[in-house]
């Protein structure tokens, strides 16, 4: 894939950044500007059939400690026990509660979780729970959607898995009960 560094126009289309997997869209005469992400000036043209942002072990640099902090954040103000997706959307952390069956994700006014980007699909996923565990599925998307890396048709989450949907990550977060709620620990009455 042609990497581009030199020069500012790179005419139009989708780039995605070689260091943090930013997408950044231009028009024809947009010049090419640092990462808003990451401040890297090494981005590649962005293809549909592209693996997804980069995986990397080296978990040094800041991007990874500011997902890590946000992240706990969230958990922390996460009170009740559930199933929730948590973002952050660049003003705030959101935790968007998974209460029915699905839970629609795109740039559609219909969506539940809305993403108004050219990188998200009207209809990009969906994150369906049932009996047996909670799932995202592709809805058919352009850009995909990735799990932990992966790009994946459908896949069973897990606490803490990372999904990739355009240019943004959600986290799957599942809140057991407190010992103090469950069943098991209610005081028991006694007839006498």
């Amino acid at each position: 894939m042609m990497s581009l560094t030199s020069g500012t126009m790179a005419g139009a289309g989708s780039f995605r950044c070689q260091s943090c997997g930013y997408m950044l869209t231009l028009t024809s005469l947009d010049a090419l500007r640092d990462c808003p992400d990451c401040g890297g000036r090494d981005f590649v043209r962005a293809s549909l059939f592209d693996a997804g942002p980069p995986v990397s072990d080296d978990h040094s640099g800041s991007g990874y400690h500011e997902h890590n902090e946000w992240m706990a954040q969230a958990r922390e103000d996460l009170t009740m026990a559930g199933e929730y997706l948590l973002y952050d959307d660049g003003e705030s952390t959101k935790a968007v509660a998974l209460t029915r069956e699905w839970t629609r994700i795109g740039r559609s006014l219909a969506a539940d979780v809305r993403f108004d980007d050219p990188t998200v699909s009207r209809r990009h996923a969906l994150v369906v729970r049932q009996a047996d565990g909670v799932r995202v599925l592709d809805d058919r998307s352009l850009n995909g959607v990735f799990v932990n890396g992966e790009r994946v048709e459908w896949r069973a989450l897990k606490d803490g898995d990372q999904i990739v949907v355009g240019r943004y990550l959600l986290v799957f977060a599942s809140v057991p009960l407190a010992p103090s709620e469950s069943a098991l620990d209610a005081p028991v009455e006694t007839v006498s």
